[in-house]
Order: C-alpha cells, then sequence, then structure tokens
C-alpha cells in the first residue's frame, strides 16, 4: 500500500510540474510577443529616420549639381572612367 500513496504522490507531482511549466512557457510566449512588438516599433522608427536622412541627402546632392553642373558632370565623368577601368577583364 505504501508503494500506491508514493505512485499516486508522484504521479502529483508529475501534474503539478507539468501544470508550473506550462505557466512558464505561457510567461515567456508573452514575454516573446512583447518584445517582438517593440523591436518592431523601433525598427519602423529607425526605418523612418533612415528614409528622411536619405531625401535630406538627395536633395543636397540635387542642389550641388544644380549649383554646380560642370563639376557633376566631370565627377560623373571621372568616376564611370574609374568603374570601366577597374571592371574591365
Amino acid at each position: 500500500m505504501s508503494s500506491t500513496n508514493t505512485t499516486t504522490k508522484r504521479g502529483g507531482d508529475t501534474i503539478q510540474d507539468t501544470y508550473e511549466l506550462a505557466q512558464q512557457i505561457a510567461g515567456i510566449r508573452a514575454d516573446l510577443q512583447s518584445l517582438t512588438s517593440t523591436v518592431g516599433r523601433i525598427a519602423n522608427k529607425q526605418r523612418g529616420r533612415a528614409q528622411d536622412k536619405v531625401m535630406e541627402t538627395a536633395n543636397q546632392v540635387e542642389d550641388a549639381i544644380r549649383q554646380n553642373p560642370l563639376s557633376a558632370v566631370l565627377i560623373a565623368l571621372g568616376l564611370g572612367f574609374l568603374f570601366g577601368f577597374f571592371t574591365r577583364r
């Protein structure tokens, strides 16, 4: 009879352990969802900042080309020459 009590106790412990493990998994799942949401918001903010910076730089380049068109053409020509020189087989 004492072996039955030991088996029942072990079975109860197993059920309790399973319940506690399920609770921990649920907590981890909630933490992961929260973390995913936070990372997504941060990524969207950074993407917006990067887009703003790219637009600002593009506008500055456009203004520089309008102010110095000859220099812009000569720089483009030189870069094209260098690119062609280095990529030639």
